[in-house]
């Protein structure tokens, strides 16, 4: 990448350090960005025109980037409002005001040349369509390539920029029993509370995304750096797969323990988590969701749940992860899948279109492109979309303020959640991120203190 991208719009997916299987891509095409849903409809007919016609010989070229969570609630107010009039639903983020220098809320590279490396055969491929001129330039840049994988630069000896969480603890407590207070109301079963924290200053992004990547290794890892945005990803939830012969998958992660060096320790916490009654239902929960969603769009009888409760163990943490599969009903495409499962319901709740109205007003800002997903829609007809999770924005200084890097996070509550447990829950998911950008949590709040009055 060094080499290869260190400037301009790129969009690597990374099988990691020393990898030894898998690939890797690096990818480059013409940019298709879109904020607000005139905008929105405009881009998703082109994403559609774009990807009408399945071609088998354009692995892995294809729209590549991020979906961020304000599509998803586009998506969730274009359905509820066909044929709108008296009594359609009310918009799902009604009364946010959107942030004018805030990234795209879709932000893709209609990828028409590539570099594949496979690292189990050792190879390395080149894959273009259309004008080839591009090999050239790709043969001079390759001459810059180093041997190996250089280390990333060092960081300081302790962290020196200063964090600042959206919510103080007092105010994300009091939402947590806000939304425990819409659960016995009725109103949800479960409902992700996410916040976030904001470092700013100037940020080199691909140094911080080399020491992301050795610090918090991810299946599906990835760096994209789309005009002004670049999007460093360390995400473990596979949000949507799609292969092209019309195979579906989505393994929604709901459930998290801490990491131990201890090796006992670190057993009794994922044999914890593999027993824990309030973890086990919310999986449950969002499990339910994704098989509704997918039916929608799925063959009779082919949606089933072959993964329930598994734990996977991280670098960090340990995650209860589940997997739903489906066969695609004929005529149906990976994007149809897309538009009835976005926004995941792993970080919605349940019911998602009432969940993310609840949400959308008590987190009191846009979530961006942190709860949306990251990845790529395949010209053969496949996809591969992971959950922007994990994950750190770095946004370049413009003329109205400095360079800014942002991490989200959040947890699902439910009525048997412990406030202080979801507290922490949201340090730990932000802590190895925020290392990684040389910061230490601890500024003061932007947002003010919530109060809790009873739910309706």
């Amino acid at each position: 990448m060094l080499a290869l991208a260190s400037t301009g719009d790129v969009a690597w997916t990374d099988a990691g350090p020393g990898a030894s299987s898998g690939r890797s891509v690096v990818a480059w095409g013409p940019d298709l960005t879109a904020t607000g849903p005139d905008a929105l409809a405009a881009a998703w007919a082109e994403l559609r025109a774009v990807l009408a016609e399945p071609r088998d010989d354009a692995d892995p070229l294809g729209p590549t980037g991020w979906l961020g969570y304000g599509v998803g609630t586009w998506l969730l107010d274009r359905d509820a409002t066909v044929g709108e009039g008296r009594g359609a639903p009310p918009s799902v983020t009604a009364g946010l005001v959107p942030d004018p220098d805030a990234p795209a809320d879709l932000a893709l590279l209609l990828v028409d040349r590539a570099v594949v490396f496979d690292h189990g055969e050792r190879t390395v491929e080149a894959v273009v369509l259309g004008d080839d001129r591009w090999l050239s330039d790709l043969a001079a840049a390759w001459s810059a390539v180093p041997e190996g994988d250089p280390e990333p630069p060092s960081q300081p000896g302790a962290p020196t920029r200063p964090a600042r969480r959206r919510h103080a603890d007092a105010s994300y407590l009091a939402l947590v029993s806000r939304c425990q207070q819409a659960i016995a109301a009725g109103e949800a079963y479960v409902l992700c509370l996410t916040t976030t924290t904001t470092v700013e200053g100037d940020v080199d992004d691909l140094a911080v995304y080399r020491r992301l990547r050795r610090s918090s290794p991810a299946p599906h890892a990835s760096f994209v750096r789309i005009g002004p945005t670049s999007v460093l990803g360390a995400s473990p939830e596979s949000f949507l797969r799609v292969v092209a012969e019309g195979a579906v998958s989505s393994s929604p992660i709901k459930g998290t323990r801490p990491r131990s060096s201890d090796p006992a320790t670190d057993a009794r916490a994922a044999a914890e988590l593999r027993a824990d009654e309030k973890e086990l239902a919310e999986n449950l929960m969002i499990v339910d969701l994704v098989r509704n969603d997918l039916t929608r769009v799925a063959a009779p009888g082919s949606v089933t749940v072959t993964e329930l409760f598994a734990v996977r163990s991280y670098r960090h943490v340990h995650q209860l992860a589940s997997t739903v599969t489906a066969v695609l009903a004929p005529g149906r495409t990976a994007l149809d899948v897309v538009e009835t499962a976005f926004p995941a319901g792993s970080m919605t709740g349940a019911p998602k279109r009432r969940a993310v109205q609840l949400l959308a007003e008590w987190e009191g800002s846009p979530r961006g492109v942190y709860a949306g997903v990251v990845g790529r829609l395949g010209l053969d007809g496949s996809a591969s979309l992971a959950m922007a999770i994990r994950s750190i924005v770095v946004e370049r200084a413009t003329s109205l303020r400095p360079g800014r890097a942002s991490v989200g996070a959040g947890g699902g509550i439910t009525a048997s959640s412990v406030p202080s447990v979801e507290l922490e829950e949201v340090r730990l998911k932000s802590a190895a991120l925020l290392r990684a950008l040389d910061a230490v949590p601890g500024g003061a709040s932007s947002a003010p203190a919530v109060s809790t009055p009873p739910v309706p």
